[in-house]
């Protein structure tokens, strides 16, 4: 039913009238120093995919590649067991996994979810009028490179790992009660890579105001002090004839929205009139959401941000 030629978040297959299966994967080399934060991470962000997909995680396989000769089996137990931690929270279930030696750690899962297959969500529905929703704040990308170059405060980091480390899994769930019509999670494509191809595919523009969007505490210092990663400004190269950004906006701004995230909020299009409703039921749920821009009819450029 999904598959490649979408630029979607997962691949769905149909098993009955009733039934369908989500497939995705993801994996990266390690963002923190701490192994159980690292597992619990790449947990979250691979599970993500199913949630933006409007599926329900059911089972997961563990994807390794560690030097255990160099680090031991203690290092690779914690990641693991972080991993497994956001697995049970998720109400899915480690089934195995396969492992390689291999001199740089790396560590994800693929997961299978299920979905009705007149249920689910893709990225190019979105419609002309509707809301955009972002239920994250940008910024981890930005955030991370500083606690590997050692200039971001305790604070800053256990925000970025809460933030990081947080399923989608309700913001998800409270969505099943609306109607959207494109849904999104913003990874290693950054806010304004994600949208672009929300708006490709659903062939409109998309309309953001920098001023409404959520970013972790400290982004902006560490932007302007050019703490960027070598990501979010290939983002940023590969989206500029795809981007039209406010005169106003700084490059260290531009960079922002093109951050590369590990496990981002979900970005969502849903009709104006439901917005804040979702945004008053997601805060039920210690959940800050923000409507961030509008879908408008195709344009010149696929995406323009206000200041």
């Amino acid at each position: 039913m999904v598959g490649s030629e979408s630029s979607d978040d997962g691949g769905i297959f149909q098993l009955t009238a009733d039934l369908a299966m989500v497939q995705t994967v993801d994996y990266f080399t390690p963002i923190v120093d701490d192994p159980f934060q690292f597992g619990q991470i790449a947990a979250a962000n691979a599970l993500s995919d199913v949630y933006a997909m409007g599926g329900t995680p059911k089972t997961v396989l563990n994807i390794v590649g560690f030097p255990i000769k160099k680090l031991g089996g203690k290092i690779l137990a914690e990641i693991l067991s972080g991993a497994q931690s956001k697995v049970i929270e998720a109400g899915a279930v480690t089934v195995g996994g396969h492992s390689i030696d291999d001199q740089e750690p790396k560590f994800g899962l693929s997961v299978t979810g299920i979905v009705h297959p007149e249920r689910y969500w893709t990225n190019n529905g979105a419609q002309e009028g509707d809301i955009l929703v972002l239920t994250k704040p940008l910024g981890v990308g930005i955030m991370t490179t500083g606690i590997k170059r050692q200039v971001v405060t305790h604070d800053q980091e256990m925000s970025v790992i809460q933030v990081m480390s947080m399923l989608n899994k309700k913001a998800a769930e409270v969505l099943q009660e609306f109607s959207p019509n494109a849904v999104t999670d913003v990874t290693g494509f950054g806010l304004m890579g994600h949208a672009y191809e929300m708006a490709k595919g659903s062939n409109l523009s998309l309309e953001f105001s920098y001023a409404s969007i959520p970013l972790l505490e400290g982004t902006k210092e560490l932007a302007d002090q050019g703490i960027i990663p070598g990501g979010s400004k290939a983002n940023h190269k590969w989206l500029q004839e795809k981007v039209n950004y406010d005169p106003d906006l700084t490059q260290e701004e531009q960079w922002i929205l093109c951050d590369a995230i590990t496990s981002g909020g979900l970005l969502i299009s849903l009709p104006a009139s439901q917005g804040e409703r979702y945004l008053e039921e997601l805060n039920k749920h210690a959940i800050t959401a923000s409507i961030i821009g509008r879908v408008k009819p195709k344009q010149n450029w696929s995406i323009s941000v206000k200041k």
